[in-house]
């Protein structure tokens, strides 16, 4: 079932300008136009990109907090760009190890005008620096992806681990001293499968 932009928005309870709307759909082309080159995306289809890719990112908007954003294994810029564009005062920094995507990244930055976005081609447990809130998207299992990104979470601070069906098993694998906060079912407009948006914290 596709859905258009301004209906799945008004379905996740996001009120948005129609100049980001029109930022966000210039992103989604600009995501379809590299991916020609680039297999940046397995999806093809403009009505598509709506609901998996754009939708699919902004379903967590809610649960973003105020303090710089470090969004891990980035690809094509999900969640990454649609959290940047629809928080222009959000400092969004993107990180993959594949060169073409952080070139992506870096390209679709400088062409929706994104000044909040930083873009780094590394592996991101040689990154340096302190992130409130540190996201992934089908990045990896959550015990790896809270060790290779604990250096980067500044006290505090939490990860916003986006999956599919509840990782139960996932859950049960993580250590002692990092805390689940919160198990947030997700109800994306236009996708017919299961998402779910894990917090988690780190002990002392």
């Amino acid at each position: 079932m596709s859905i258009d932009l301004a209906t799945g928005l008004a379905q996740l309870g996001i009120d948005l300008p129609e100049t980001t709307q029109a930022q966000l759909l210039a992103f989604r082309d600009l995501l379809l136009k590299w991916n020609k080159t680039y297999n940046l995306t397995a999806l093809r289809d403009p009505a598509q990109a709506i609901s998996h890719h754009l939708l699919d990112s902004l379903a967590i908007l809610p649960h973003v907090g105020d303090g710089p954003l470090l969004d891990v294994g980035s690809g094509g810029g999900l969640p990454g760009i649609p959290l940047a564009i629809t928080r222009p005062t959000l400092s969004v920094s993107m990180v993959d190890t594949v060169q073409k995507k952080a070139t992506f990244l870096q390209q679709a930055a400088i062409q929706l005008g994104l000044k909040n976005v930083t873009a780094y081609h590394a592996r991101v447990e040689q990154l340096p620096g302190q992130y409130t809130q540190i996201s992934s998207r089908a990045f990896a299992e959550l015990k790896l992806f809270t060790d290779l990104t604990r250096h980067l979470l500044a006290p505090g601070g939490r990860w916003l681990a986006m999956k599919g069906v509840r990782p139960d098993d996932e859950i049960a694998a993580l250590p002692s001293d990092i805390i689940v906060e919160q198990i947030i079912p997700l109800h994306v407009p236009g996708l017919d499968a299961e998402r779910h948006l894990i917090l988690l914290k780190a002990g002392s």
